[in-house]
Formats: C-alpha cells, structure tokens, sequence
C-alpha cells in the first residue's frame, strides 16, 4: 500500500502537533510494520516555519530511500522568494509535490500569489496537497476553487475533510475534475460513505503518521488496521491504496 499522507519529525520546531525523534531507517520499520510499501512525507516544521532549510531537511530524509519515500515540499506563498523556493523544490531538491496549510500558514487559498506557485508544480507533473477540513481558510470549496483555476494541477484534500466538512469534501471531489481526496484522519462512518459515493479513481488514504509520540508510529499502525472495518471491498482497496496514489506519484 501506499501512504498518501505522512510527516518527518519536528526538528526545529516545537509545537503541540509534537512528537517522537526518529530518522529514515526508524521510519522505513514502522512502515515495514503497517505493511506499507511507499509513502508521501510532508515536512513538519515546514508547516509553522515554510523556510528552505526545512525543505532541505526533507529531501535530506526521503531521499536515504528514493524507492519508499517521496517528499512534498512548501514554501511562504507571501513571500517574493516563493516561486523560486517552489523552482528548487521540485527542481534541485527533487521534491514531487507541495504541501499547503493555508489554517496553520495564514493565508487564502483565493489570493493570487499561488497561481504562479501552481504554474511551477504544473510544469513538472507535481502534486499539490492541502490541508483540509478547518475553516476558516482550509475548507473543500477554497481548494477547490484553486484547482479550478489550475485545471491541469493534480490536488488533494489532505484530510477528506476531517470530522466537520466531510461532505462537503466528499461533494467538491465529485464537481471538481482535478480535485482528489486522501482519507487521512476521516472518521470511519464518514469514510464508508466516500467510498461508496466518490470516483473510485479519485480516494487514496493516509495514516498522518510522524507525529506520534513513539518512533514505532502506533497509532498510525491502527489506522491501517482500521481500513479493515470499513466494510471495503476487493477493488476499493486495490483503487485507494496502489492504484490512484501510484497514478498520481507518477514522473511525466
């Protein structure tokens, strides 16, 4: 399987999110444990501090296994240095996406200054995952009023909209063309009805793994575990967890 939806540790920054100190190899067991195959890693400092150095520190982390771990960089989507930052993640760096949390990073997902980010990560084939699922400015519609605006962008809903705006996740992933949903987080009952009424191309799941506050990640372990009570079938499971997250980490 792989994991859509996944963290390193928080080196620099200490935060309620938190969490256990761990490298790559520490990591590479626990997902040797989950029975996970590969994993999209998203910096942790990165997501209250987006400076280069922590996209430094990411590539640095997955790139110890270039076959299990693939990184999403971020960037201050304010800043003038922004869609240089977004050229070297995706380009010196070799970084495959970009995370956003417009909640934690304070910023609109309507404002301009993203759409030339977007132009970068669209030019390489990259993916663009968004925090989601806590308003006010990490709601469905926003992101997918982006996405919209950049049809040729692959986005995804980090959260499948947590607890509170599932739904209106689950709706925008079934009006928006290149708008995909990652259940990472979603409450089980929730989770069953998006499977059951989202494009069957479109789900993938994610543990949010590396803020434990064990290397071992256990609580992540439940939540593969967890997949099994979902009622899911055969070919839900094939689609969520190989098929679609392997079609959208694919290099043009």
């Amino acid at each position: 399987m792989i994991d859509f939806h996944t963290h390193t540790p928080a080196w620099e920054t200490s935060t309620w999110l938190g969490g256990a100190a761990f490298g790559a190899d520490e990591f590479v067991a626990f997902m040797d444990s989950a029975g996970i195959e590969q994993a999209v890693v998203l910096s942790h400092d990165g997501l209250f501090d987006p400076t280069p150095e922590s996209n430094d520190a990411l590539a640095e982390f997955v790139h110890k296994y270039p076959n299990r771990l693939t990184g999403f960089g971020t960037v201050a989507v304010r800043r003038k240095t922004a869609v240089q930052e977004a050229e070297r993640m995706v380009g010196e760096l070799g970084l495959r996406g970009l995370k956003l949390h417009p909640w934690l990073q304070g910023f609109s997902m309507h404002e301009r200054v993203l759409d030339p980010i977007c132009e970068v990560i669209t030019s390489v084939g990259g993916v663009l995952l968004s925090h989601d699922g806590t308003p006010p400015y990490s709601t469905a519609g926003q992101i997918a009023a982006l996405a919209r605006r950049h049809p040729k962008l692959r986005v995804v809903l980090g959260h499948g909209g947590l607890h509170d705006l599932w739904r209106e996740s689950l709706a925008m992933t079934q009006e928006t063309e290149n708008l995909y949903l990652c259940l990472c987080g979603t409450p089980p009952y929730a989770a069953r009805r998006i499977l059951a009424e989202a494009p069957p191309h479109k789900v993938l799941f994610g543990t949010d793994a590396g803020l434990s506050d064990k290397a071992s990640q256990d609580y992540a372990v439940a939540r593969v575990k967890e997949i099994d009570g979902w009622g899911i079938t055969d070919a839900q499971r094939q689609a969520m967890l190989i098929d679609n997250p392997r079609r959208l980490l694919e290099k043009p």
